[in-house]
């Protein structure tokens, strides 16, 4: 039987690309913007960082320095990708005024299809890319030390995330910048009276969501050390439950994201332990955990007004 801080460390880790997604959504939504992007943005993050830091490491002939840079590189490229992806979607949504919705399915299935054609043309590989230097042997404590355990709540990317959600939390709560952008979310004509850009400040949102959910896809891919195709299954769709759940603030995402890891967690743990009952049963946990969730949550959280409203600026 695994001890609690065992579990209490995997769950964590598990958390993270659900966190990840969650919070960008997060970002997205309350600012007026649905965005279903979330699983196409963790796709191609995970892509991308194993892309350029098996490319930065090689170009470095493999050597010391180049296990330190190429990670670093592939984790700036990954955070370039999503707020391209997300700057179109800004185009789609903001600009044009498309429906959210289609707009955040055609990203998901152009990373699904880029990621996969990518994979062929630079790996020769349809299932899976060629190893890359990962932030796996950044550890803060020594395997002799007795504490080597923390070290996967030490690990770089999660760390990041803490510090992003504290981030989030003071911006939106307790920043101008945040105010302006939950009057966007819940009332932009009110917003734009006042001199608000609600275009902008939607804009703001969507990209800064975007980069934020693409560290879902670099911990994935420095967890496994590889690119796997759809390596992303269905993660960034369960983040929106997440952030649903967690009533579309921080801690609140945070508290919904440990559930879904600590979900996740389980199942690993009993698919190993109890042979006799098909695997199958044990894969799904985490999605009916997900449905018997938003079932008996989604009708009390209230989502911001005007989110996934166009705005169109009145004339005179």
């Amino acid at each position: 039987m695994l001890d609690v801080l065992t579990i209490a460390i995997a769950s964590v880790r598990t958390a993270v690309p659900y966190a990840a997604g969650a919070l960008g959504g997060t970002w997205s939504e309350r600012g007026g913007v649905v965005n279903i992007a979330m699983e196409g943005l963790i796709l191609s993050g995970a892509f991308t960082f194993v892309a350029v830091s098996y490319g930065v490491n090689a170009a470095l002939g493999g050597t010391g320095s180049a296990v330190w840079l190429a990670p670093i590189a592939g984790l700036l490229a990954a955070l370039v990708v999503g707020l391209i992806l997300s700057a179109v979607h800004v185009l789609a949504c903001v600009v044009f005024k498309a429906d959210n919705i289609v707009s955040g399915l055609a990203i998901n299935i152009f990373a699904l299809g880029s990621t996969n054609f990518l994979l062929k043309r630079i790996f020769h590989s349809s299932s899976n890319s060629e190893k890359c230097p990962t932030f796996s042997q950044w550890n803060v404590f020594g395997a002799e030390s007795g504490l080597a355990a923390l070290n996967g709540l030490f690990h770089p990317i999660v760390l990041l995330l803490i510090a992003v959600f504290a981030g989030t939390h003071f911006l939106m709560f307790r920043t101008r910048f945040g105010l302006r952008v939950r009057a966007v979310g819940e009332n932009p004509q009110a917003a734009d009276s006042l001199g608000v850009s609600v275009g902008f400040y939607r804009a703001m949102c969507v990209l800064l969501g975007g980069a934020i959910a693409s560290l879902g896809g670099v911990w994935l891919a420095s967890e496994t050390g590889l690119f796997v195709s759809n390596m992303s299954a269905g993660k960034g769709y369960i983040a929106l439950a997440a952030m649903i759940v967690g009533k579309w603030r921080p801690w609140g995402v945070a508290a919904a994201c440990l559930i879904f890891g600590g979900a996740e967690t389980l199942q690993n743990h009993l698919q190993i332990s109890q042979q006799a009952i098909p695997k199958q049963l044990f894969q799904a946990l985490p999605y009916i955990i997900t449905l018997i969730v938003i079932a008996g949550l989604v009708g009390r959280s209230t989502p911001p007004a005007a989110v996934g409203v166009p705005y169109e600026k009145e004339r005179d």
